[in-house]
């Protein structure tokens, strides 16, 4: 009995490590050419500093590079020169801050006060202000770590920045990934809202009523997310090196991106109505025309994060416009044909948002 306690606890432990050896294989597998990649551009700008500019010590130059690209392939040009200007901020804040007043606690809070509204002054990022802080507390924090006369340590991040937006701007990755990704999350939150009004609209109960409109409301940021992702992939696309390949695709997402948010605002409305919706037998053909815009738009999303073709979901949602006829209800039902009839609006602009055109989309409505 011990024996067999003993080897099912190994051969748990077993299971563990090869799942670990595999994703950690995975990691190192994705990792690995950004990786070499920057840690050339390490060299480079160290060489640059240490030879053409004579720093004995160009410390800052490599660790501006690996703060800016990272160790992933998503090297936005508006991260990496949001970075690049915070480490540059920063340092020369701190360099001057030294060289006027000197070291001291009362100099660390004032250079990190001074650094992170001037960051706020430049722009919005956060990761600009966060860096421009961190790296004036570090120059003030070691001022004996200097590297060469002068500002040299703020020649140092120059150098280091500059190469990394070299390297960003001639080794993107693909610009299509990220909108992608978002793309498809934003979709399943379409999908899981439109699930959850076709619940409440069934079971009739307030709380499940009020949870898929609180669910409506919560799946905004994903959607404006998707907009705010493809618009910064279509600004990379006009100065990166392969860019402009991706430019027509990336304006098709930007599309479907609004379409799909269009679509969202659409069903908050309806889930807004359903809240004072009599039960009945009408309610059950609207809560399969949700269910069925809802298994159309995960089927949207699988396509939309895989970059596949969306030939399908586009079929699929023709069918649902094809049977959202609000006049197959009789008169007495007419707050679930007042809802039938916003929800052919979202119909349109989910198909439009799987690749058809507005014609094709509104012909394929059940006539009225």
């Amino acid at each position: 009995m011990e024996d067999s306690f003993v080897m099912s606890q190994l051969s748990r432990a077993g299971v563990q490590v090869r799942s670990r050896v595999r994703q950690g294989s995975t990691r190192v597998r994705a990792g690995f050419w950004p990786i070499i990649v920057v840690a050339v551009a390490a060299s480079v700008s160290y060489g640059l500093s240490l030879q053409v500019l004579g720093h004995a010590y160009p410390f800052f130059a490599p660790v501006c590079v690996w703060i800016c690209l990272g160790f992933t392939t998503d090297r936005s040009m508006r991260r990496v020169a949001e970075l690049g200007i915070g480490v540059t901020v920063g340092v020369g804040l701190g360099e001057l801050i030294v060289r006027a007043i000197g070291a001291g606690a009362l100099q660390i809070g004032l250079v990190l006060a001074l650094s992170a509204l001037l960051a706020r002054f430049i722009d919005r990022g956060a990761l600009l202000t966060t860096q421009a802080g961190v790296q004036a507390i570090v120059i003030v924090g070691l001022p004996l770590a200097s590297t060469g006369g002068g500002f040299g340590r703020w020649t140092d991040a120059l150098i280091g920045a500059a190469v990394a937006f070299l390297v960003a701007a001639f080794t993107p990755g693909d610009l299509r990934r990220q909108p992608r990704r978002i793309g498809g999350e934003g979709l399943v939150e379409l999908a899981r809202t439109l699930e959850a009004v076709a619940n409440g609209v069934r079971s009739g109960l307030p709380a499940d009523r009020e949870a898929a409109l609180l669910r409506g409301r919560a799946s905004e940021p994903a959607l404006d997310e998707w907009q705010s992702v493809t618009r910064e992939a279509l600004e990379n696309s006009r100065i990166t090196a392969n860019g402009r390949k991706y430019r027509a695709e990336l304006v098709e997402i930007g599309r479907s991106a609004i379409l799909v948010d269009r679509t969202m605002r659409t069903v908050r409305v309806i889930a807004r109505r359903a809240l004072s919706l009599p039960t009945g037998q009408a309610v059950e053909h609207l809560a399969v025309l949700l269910d069925d815009l809802a298994a159309a738009a995960r089927e949207l999303a699988e396509a939309v994060a895989a970059g596949k073709d969306t030939k399908s979901a586009r079929a699929h949602i023709l069918q649902i416009a094809a049977s959202a006829d609000p006049g197959a209800l009789g008169s007495s039902d007419w707050q679930v044909q007042s809802l039938i009839l916003i929800l052919r609006s979202a119909i349109v602009d989910l198909h439009e948002a799987s690749g058809a055109s507005p014609e094709e989309a509104r012909a394929a409505l059940a006539p009225m």
